[in-house]
């Protein structure tokens, strides 16, 4: 169990390795894209932020997030040694802030616990911490229209914080991340906005009948 590869971890590592000051290099499908390679740039304050609706209904869900949000598929690895995608969207108002949301249907995490949210989410949770080399700050367990969720905050000895809420909605796993280069970057009333507008939508007529078909 120990050798598995857990979807959020993976995700969250390749997209945060450098806001978190892990340094290394980043897969070649990632790097590519400028906007998930940001460099440290100093600053100290918070980003201005210009706030977007996303609505991904064939996705299952609508969010807020910061303008210029972009797609990316990575693949993760899960424990058989195959490769599974991993879906997210993200968005960078400035240099070193990021916002994402991930999600999976069914991922690894999920399987290897029965599909018990309590363990899912636990989980995920140290495996994200432990990938991204973060130790965490506070936690608390919430929900999200009757489906389990738990939001953490975390910190790297460089100052790299990142606030994270995970919802298990059986079977799909979503976990939306705002990553700052320090605490004096980060403002609550973001943090919240972010994660408060985020909610769980059924698929538009035309993307139920895609499904179906």
């Amino acid at each position: 169990m120990l050798s598995v590869i857990l979807v959020v971890g993976l995700v969250y590592a390749y997209l945060h390795r450098q806001e978190l000051g892990l340094g290394g290099s980043r897969p070649a499908n990632v790097e590519e894209t400028a906007a998930t390679a940001p460099a440290q740039t100093g600053q100290t304050g918070p980003a201005p932020i210009v706030w977007e609706k996303i609505e991904r209904s064939s996705d299952g869900f609508r969010v807020e997030m910061p303008t210029g949000v972009q797609q990316t598929q990575i693949p993760a690895y899960n424990e058989s040694g195959g490769e599974e995608p991993v879906q997210m969207i993200f968005s960078n108002p400035n240099a070193d802030t990021t916002f994402s949301v991930s999600w999976a249907d069914n991922p690894p995490v999920a399987r290897i616990n029965q599909r018990s949210a309590e363990k899912t989410l636990e989980m995920a949770r140290d495996d994200a911490l432990n990938r991204t080399q973060t130790a965490l700050v506070n936690e608390s367990a919430t929900s999200l229209d009757g489906h389990p969720a738990r939001d953490f905050t975390a910190q790297n000895g460089n100052g790299g914080t990142m606030n994270s809420r995970l919802i298990y909605t059986g079977p799909r796993l979503y976990m939306l991340t705002a990553v700052f280069p320090s605490a004096g970057a980060r403002r609550d009333s973001d943090v919240t906005r972010f994660f408060n507008s985020f909610a769980i939508s059924p698929p538009s007529h035309g993307a139920a009948q895609a499904e179906n078909n």
